[in-house]
């Protein structure tokens, strides 16, 4: 990675798109590779209308303490419990991969030293996110949709993305 850090000293790659898209997959991949760590926007949502909250807690709690040089701190979100769980810590520096609906919003964009936007077909993610997390986010697929349609119509991330990467 060539672009500067714009988050402190910590260079912030986000991986983007829709719900079954294959963000975790990539990221994973891309953590891994690189021996970096990650965070996953299914962490910081406040349940399933959560969306926007989830943009607040990355700026707030993630990003801009990484840009003043300071350690993030977030509560991670029980989705069984349906509340916010423990305390996760991140020093600033490095290189970080975030990934999610969300990371690529319109408030993390001065921090952000990459944007990768995945894209597949509606039927292909839909079949994606259902194998993985099937009766959990059955109910849900609608609802989440709906909110991932504003918040696109919003942000423009696909539009704004570095790379885009054709999933299915």
């Amino acid at each position: 990675m060539t672009r500067p850090a714009r988050a402190g000293g910590t260079r912030v790659v986000a991986v983007e798109g829709r719900s079954g898209s294959g963000k975790s997959t990539l990221a994973a991949v891309l953590a891994a590779e690189l021996a970096v760590p990650v965070v996953a926007m299914d962490d910081l949502y406040e349940g399933w209308d959560g969306l926007l909250a989830g943009v607040r807690a990355l700026t707030e709690q993630v990003l801009r303490p990484l840009a003043r040089g300071r350690a993030a701190r977030w509560r991670r979100y029980d989705w069984e419990r349906g509340e916010y769980a423990e305390w996760h810590e991140l020093p600033p520096g490095g290189v970080l991969v975030i990934e999610g609906v969300g990371s690529g919003a319109r408030p993390a964009r001065p921090y952000l030293g990459g944007l990768v936007w995945l894209e597949a077909t509606d039927d292909v993610r839909m079949r994606r996110a259902l194998a993985r997390d099937g009766d959990r986010y059955a109910p849900h697929w609608s609802r989440w949709a709906a909110q991932e349609e504003r918040y696109y119509a919003d942000h423009e991330v696909r539009e704004r993305a570095d790379l885009t990467i054709v999933t299915g």
